[in-house]
């Protein structure tokens, strides 16, 4: 495949405008003193594992931490707990193998806000460690917000598999869930509880009472962990709270932490702050809480229900599916920005756009297509997908595959994780190792193989460097019985690098990083054994009519070959449709 199939990277997705987020849910739910409050929806898209939390992340473990961290301040342990601490908690008390500890810890730390180069600074100060003791003596120098991490480890029970949710198929309804319920079409796009914003709020209207136990100080407890009546919160909790809760004040454009709205003079009575002991009445905070929770006006279901539509340059003929694809950049701030995909079929869809820089992305029930989103990425989930292939800008947090069937996933990406995948390959450079959750069969993983001419401009902007690169150490997570088996390395004799068929301006004119020398020697005999073709061609001594003979016949069976391994469908599908052709609005 020729990089010069076109000109330009043009754009598969094509933009119309559509009217803003309506305001009736915020009018609906603002209350006296026009306070909006949601869950953010980052905390469980990319720091909630998809996997269910080892039985020690329960609220009864959690609640000792939280005491314990309070007794070893002077030891990395409160207000910031360094990983020294952590490990020691994690391996010593809750019995967990370290690099699971780490997982967790490393996951929590990816989170927090921090410029590219401080992230490019510590790959650098990784690859440089020559040996696993040097690695212990850098990690040694992390930490992070105790609190924080606390709620971070409580809400690893969102994946938890439940009895009854195993025996009904899905949770218990609720007047909550019922009066909040998205339709049909949104809960095909969203019931992945990671993306779901209902569960997001459901989990944390479910469970307030224990999310603000955990933080209180221990002398604000009973002897069996409980609050009372007369408990007080922190500052400092609710500060930490603003890890999972936002909001705004009286429709207002800007975005604020929790704690800036509860400490806000207005509110003083609402939150239940006392300006004398600069603390919080844990029941009138809890009771403020629930009564200022909305949905959240940047998640999943809003995004698909009032989002900018984006419409293909075509509909593909002989099918009745027709793609769906919904952002919400143009109201949405940075780290709120989303884009939601699903049904793209028989396509060809390319795009390097604002509109995805920065974004958490959704691909979902895509099929038979080739989708090429070449512009630095949030996160990026791809899931209930056959037979496609995708090729990613750099994801800066997680990549997330779930539920697909015979896809080819190629990115530069600070985590890769799957589950439930089937046939699968993942050519990726990631400084983390893949994460194998349940369910995979015949898992295949292989070199990062491609370039396009912006990508190491992308990388700087994420933060994700060329080393460390753990693409062939992958770490199996799950509780079933799984072993290597599930998972291979691609035999370097079956490996091709992969040539982008867009022309864009950039730097970049080669595979980032280079190849493993195995790989790279395989290309090279490959590449010898041509030159020996053509040699014995050229040394033949053909007549022009045999010439003419032999390229007949050689392109006959190059074309069976595109057909029998299903290339010629990708080369058919980067041909724009012709000039009379349906189009779609935009």
């Amino acid at each position: 495949m020729s990089a010069n199939t076109s000109k330009s990277l043009t754009p598969i997705l094509y933009v119309y405008a559509k009217k803003p987020y309506d305001t009736d849910v915020f009018q609906d739910n603002m209350d006296q003193s026009g306070v909006l409050l949601w869950v953010k929806a980052e905390p469980f898209i990319v720091g909630a594992l998809q996997v269910p939390p080892p039985s020690k992340f329960s609220l009864h473990y959690l609640r000792k931490i939280s005491t314990y961290v309070r007794t070893r301040a002077t030891e990395g342990a409160y207000p910031r707990l360094y990983w020294s601490t952590w490990r020691h908690i994690a391996c010593g008390k809750l019995q967990l193998a370290k690099d699971l500890a780490w997982l967790y810890f490393e996951i929590f730390d990816s989170l927090t806000v921090k410029t590219p180069e401080e992230r490019l600074e510590w790959s650098e100060i990784l690859s440089n460690c020559m040996s696993e003791d040097e690695v212990e003596k850098q990690r040694n120098q992390l930490s992070v917000d105790t609190l924080q991490f606390l709620l971070f480890l409580y809400i690893q029970q969102l994946n938890k598999v439940s009895l009854r949710t195993s025996l009904i198929g899905e949770e218990w309804p609720s007047p909550r869930n019922r009066s909040q319920s998205p339709d049909s079409t949104e809960k095909s796009s969203c019931h992945n509880k990671n993306w779901n914003d209902y569960s997001h709020q459901a989990f944390v209207c479910d469970h307030l009472s224990d999310l603000l136990e955990l933080l209180l100080d221990p002398e604000q407890l009973t002897a069996s962990f409980h609050s009372t009546h007369s408990s007080l919160v922190s500052r400092e909790a609710v500060v930490a709270l603003s890890f999972l809760i936002e909001g705004t004040v009286s429709r207002a454009r800007k975005i604020y932490p929790l704690h800036e709205l509860a400490l806000w003079q207005p509110l003083h009575a609402d939150s239940g702050f006392s300006r004398i002991s600069k603390t919080f009445s844990f029941y009138k905070l809890e009771a403020w809480l629930r009564a200022c929770l909305t949905g959240n006006p940047f998640g999943t279901s809003a995004c698909l229900k009032s989002g900018k539509k984006l419409a293909w340059a075509h509909q593909v003929e002989g099918t009745t599916k027709r793609a769906k694809i919904a952002c919400n950049t143009h109201v949405a701030p940075r780290m709120h920005r989303m884009v939601v995909m699903s049904q793209v079929y028989k396509q060809t869809l390319a795009k390097s756009s604002d509109t995805l820089v920065g974004a958490h992305v959704k691909i979902h029930r895509c099929n038979e297509s080739f989708i090429y989103l070449l512009s630095p990425l949030r996160s990026v989930t791809i899931e209930k997908c056959r037979n496609s292939t995708f090729v990613l800008g750099p994801v800066q947090t997680a990549l997330h595959v779930h539920s697909c069937d015979n896809i080819k996933v190629i990115a530069v990406c600070h985590r890769l994780s799957i589950s439930s995948t089937t046939g699968c390959v993942f050519h990726v450079l990631t400084p983390t190792r893949p994460l194998i959750l349940s369910g995979n069969q015949a898992v295949t993983f292989a070199p990062f193989h491609t370039h396009y001419p912006m990508l190491e401009d992308h990388m700087a902007r994420t933060g994700l460097a060329t080393v460390p690169n753990y693409w062939d150490k992958p770490m199996i997570v799950c509780r079933e019985n799984c072993n290597a088996s599930v998972f291979r390395l691609l035999p370097p004799c079956e490996f091709y690098v992969f040539i982008i068929p867009f022309e864009m301006e950039g730097d970049t004119t080669e595979i980032p990083g280079g190849l493993p020398s195995a790989y790279q020697k395989a290309l090279g005999q490959r590449e010898q054994k041509i030159q020996i073709w053509q040699k014995t061609v050229k040394e033949a001594r053909l007549t022009k009519d045999q010439r003419k003979q032999f390229q007949v016949l050689v392109e006959n069976k190059f074309y069976e070959w595109l057909i029998n391994t299903g290339h010629r469908q990708q080369l058919d599908s980067l041909v724009p449709p012709a000039a009379g052709s349906k189009q779609a609005a935009g």
